[in-house]
This record gives C-alpha cells, structure tokens and sequence, in this order.
C-alpha cells in the first residue's frame, strides 16, 4: 500500500533550508521514493493552519517510508532541518 510523507514547514533559514532539501533529494534515492509536489500556501479555506510550505513525498510503502526515516543519512539530517525550519511531518497511507 502507497504511503505518503506530508510536511509542512515555516522556514527560518533559506540557506540551510536549501542544503536539507538537497540532503533529503539524495536520501530518498535508494527507497524508491520521489517528490509528488512542493509548494507554497496560497490560502487557509477553513480552520487554522500556521505553515506556508508543504512536501509530498510517496513511498512504496509505509515500511520504506519508515526505514527511510530511520536511515542513517536521513537521521543525520535532522539537526539541519531543525536549524533551518519548523516542520510538521505526517504520514498517510493510501
């Protein structure tokens, strides 16, 4: 079954931002995943939502997505991201 990471983000550092997601690009490479969509919010039509940025990215399944995650260069990621932005990150199964 299809799974599907969803993030949404606020940046705080364009720079840095830019080398996470050059990071992740890489990362995702040997779980046979690839980037649905990136983009930016355009408008909140109900609720509340704090967010500006969204990524989809799918994976084969959830145990690719979840060993992607949990890899080695993805965890080494993780303190850039923290640096770079506020993030979200969800996962769905479709």
């Amino acid at each position: 079954m299809t799974a599907y990471l969803v993030g949404h983000i606020t940046v705080k550092d364009d720079e840095l931002w830019q080398q996470y997601v050059s990071g992740v690009q890489e990362s995702i490479s040997p779980f046979n995943a690839k980037v649905i969509f990136r983009g930016q919010l355009v408008e909140v039509l109900a609720g509340q939502h704090e967010h500006d940025l969204v990524v989809v990215i799918e994976f084969p399944d959830q145990s690719a997505l979840d060993h992607w995650f949990n890899s080695e260069k993805y965890q080494s990621l993780i303190p850039l991201r923290d640096k770079a932005a506020k993030v979200v990150i969800t996962t769905y199964k479709v």
